[in-house]
């Protein structure tokens, strides 16, 4: 089995987690990484932003402490900035890896020149699959959502396609030809967002998300979030202001609309 200590050079893969006062979740994460044996050079990259109870040094993973909460972007951008691999997974720190799934996602994208992301299939705590991928909020289908008769345009949903417009960042393999085309998480998405913007980056570029489902990855849903006063302002900056405007009133005619028909 090939695998580099941190700190070694030629890594094929680097593993960001961060982690916001989620210690227990985080080591769990990590215990579960170690255990799926990936067979790859890979590292561990723990960013931890100003958590009350603080991660213990280990071998097993770099830990990097920021001195304030600077949000999703930023800190997992900190750790692709330290990150020696050639990929990078993007993990949450409510994840648990399955099997082999690090391994399954890692031979995908090498063998798929044209994979911007690939992500896994996530699963609930009891063994549920989780809906994990969207379709781009735009005002056209928002339109087909709520006046076409097309309700499940705007919804999380579980794809049965092997590629899809949005996944969550939840385990988000980032291959290099998006580090190289597109770059960094854009730091203006403090929480929520993130996600679909890079998906619509990656698509503007012409490659693909690709959903694996052959590769499984426990997601205890909603550990690691966040307050939802982020939500809004990271709309507007995804949308722009008049974008979110019209976006947003469709939204709510055609809820009114629908309350009124029931």
């Amino acid at each position: 089995m090939k695998q580099f200590l941190p700190g070694l050079t030629n890594m094929d893969l680097s593993i960001i987690i961060v982690n916001f006062n989620t210690k227990e979740l985080t080591l769990n994460c990590i215990k579960s990484i170690k255990n799926s044996k990936p067979k790859m050079g890979y590292e561990i990259i723990v960013v931890d932003n100003a958590s009350e109870e603080n991660l213990p040094k280990s071998k097993n993973y770099i830990l990097i402490r920021n001195k304030a909460n600077l949000g999703f972007a930023k800190a997992n951008n900190i750790g692709i900035k330290n990150a020696k691999g050639k990929y990078i997974l993007l993990l949450n720190s409510d994840t648990i890896i399955k099997d082999s799934a690090i391994d399954k996602l890692y031979e995908f994208a090498k063998k798929h020149n044209d994979a911007g992301a690939v992500v896994p299939q996530l699963l609930n705590k009891d063994g549920s699959v989780q809906a994990s991928c969207f379709r781009f909020p735009t005002i056209k289908n928002a339109l087909r959502h709520y006046f076409l008769g097309e309700n499940k345009l705007l919804d999380k949903y579980i794809p049965s396609t092997q590629t899809v417009d949005v996944a969550v960042m939840a385990a988000f393999l980032v291959t290099p030809i998006s580090l190289k085309k597109i770059g960094e998480l854009d730091e203006r998405y403090f929480m929520y967002f993130e996600d679909f913007d890079y998906c619509r980056k990656i698509k503007k570029q012409g490659l693909k998300i690709y959903y694996l489902k052959e590769s499984q990855i426990v997601h205890i849903h909603g550990a690691s979030g966040g307050k939802n006063k982020y939500l809004v302002k990271s709309a507007k900056i995804y949308h722009g202001i008049v974008e979110y405007c019209i976006y947003t009133f469709i939204l709510w005619l055609g809820q009114k609309i629908q309350a009124i028909a029931v």
